[in-house]
């Protein structure tokens, strides 16, 4: 029976080219707006290099403080010694890295100048993360206790600062604003669209200007808490929590007398929201709210025309509902056909757009618009898409069937 359904769902399609192309084009628009969105969302905040241990990850980005009245305060990244002190101490994480977000710094090849994202790390950087070393290796404890002057740079780097050369660029020197350092390491550089590992320079913390020795618990660090396991997260919380619930309140930073204090170890995507909205609950619900209505437009509106265009498609076969229906096919057995017949059509529709989609994101990796931009199509992004096909053949198929099936004999055979 679902054979015959799907057959004669392929000769209506070809039966009316116009109504065809409405159809799949509405479909095939719509879900490949919404896998180029979800590819992209999974770019941002899923586990991928060189932060493929998200899942298990806690990212601890800035500190607010407040007044006593609650109507003043500030907020912004931490000091190394700071995090070392209530991060770095954790016993129930497996591995903790504190690092600079992204600085700034030029170097220069002859008169061309070279702008440049630097990052200050520890040693446990380079656990915590997957980078892939095409040359050499990271630094290490030790260099870092010997306070060496080395370097991990990124492929993009090596290419503009020694030229398009093959040869091995380990132990040669760079000059970075008017310091010079050692190349240890080459990696495949971290997209712009992941702060905590993107730079195009790396330096141990114990190098010149990294300001690790500042005394006071505001500076220009963060840090990630890597637990063994996923499930670990909550304890890991609670105890860097507990660490932070020990520093007396009141206190003064920098002149500014602060009565509360708060800083978060968190998921990637709470932080990245938290940071964005400024922890604000109340602009939080308004913005996720504002995101499903946007998609549920992108559903809603293609799925409302989708129920026109079927009505009409189907209207014209309403002498054939009504012979059915005069030879004794029930109206669940008219519905399902009518139903699977629209899913049928519009998981062509996803297969147009999974090509369409593979095309954009393809030409998007390709552009050079992200540096080192890695969009794929996922189980996970596949399977939403697959789910998002279903609902939008029932939404748009699920009406016109109803009405169809409905119909009286006597009404559908004079049509």
């Amino acid at each position: 029976m679902l054979t015959n359904y799907i057959k004669i769902a392929w000769k209506v399609l070809l039966r009316h080219p116009f109504y065809t192309f409405i159809t799949l084009f509405g479909i095939s628009l719509t879900l490949t707006v919404l896998m180029v969105l979800t590819s992209f969302l999974d770019h941002l905040f899923g586990s991928h290099y060189p932060e493929t241990k998200r899942d298990r990850s806690l990212y601890i980005m800035q500190m607010r403080t407040q007044d006593s009245t609650r109507t003043g305060g500030s907020s912004g990244p931490m000091s190394f010694k700071f995090l070392t002190d209530y991060a770095k101490s954790l016993k129930t994480a497996e591995r903790v890295t504190i690092c600079t977000f992204v600085n700034s710094s030029n170097a220069y090849v002859g008169s061309q100048k070279i702008k440049l994202n630097t990052k200050f790390t520890d040693a446990d950087f380079w656990k915590v993360t997957d980078f892939e070393f095409l040359e050499g290796k990271p630094y290490n404890e030790q260099n870092i206790a010997n306070s060496d002057q080395v370097v991990v740079i990124t492929d993009d780097f090596k290419k503009h600062y020694f030229g398009k050369t093959e040869a091995s660029v380990i132990g040669k020197d760079v000059e970075i604003e008017n310091l010079h350092y050692r190349v240890i390491g080459v990696v495949k550089g971290s997209p712009i669209t992941r702060p905590f590992t993107y730079a195009d320079v790396y330096y141990p913390y114990t190098t010149p200007k990294s300001n690790y020795q500042r005394t006071g618990m505001r500076g220009g660090y963060v840090a990630i808490l890597l637990a063994k396991k996923k499930s670990d997260l909550k304890a890991i919380q609670d105890e860097f929590q507990s660490h932070i619930a020990r520093i007396p309140l009141p206190g003064v930073q920098d002149g500014y007398k602060f009565a509360y204090l708060e800083v978060k170890s968190e998921p990637y995507l709470e932080n990245f929201t938290g940071t964005l909205l400024d922890g604000n609950k109340g602009i939080k619900t308004i913005f996720f709210g504002v995101i499903a209505f946007i998609i549920l437009m992108l559903m809603g509106l293609p799925a409302i025309n989708l129920v026109n265009v079927n009505v009409s498609r189907i209207m014209e076969r309403a002498s054939e509902i009504g012979i059915r229906k005069a030879f004794g096919a029930p109206v669940r057995t008219l519905m399902w056909q009518f139903i699977i017949e629209n899913i049928f059509i519009t998981l062509i529709g996803g297969g147009i757009a999974l090509v369409l989609t593979l095309i954009i994101i393809q030409l998007i990796n390709s552009s050079g618009m992200i540096a080192y931009a890695d969009l794929t199509i996922n189980v996970s992004v596949f399977l939403v898409s697959l789910l998002v096909c279903l609902v939008f053949g029932l939404l748009s198929g699920v009406l016109p069937a109803l009405r169809m099936s409905k119909l009286k004999i006597a009404e559908a055979l004079k049509s």
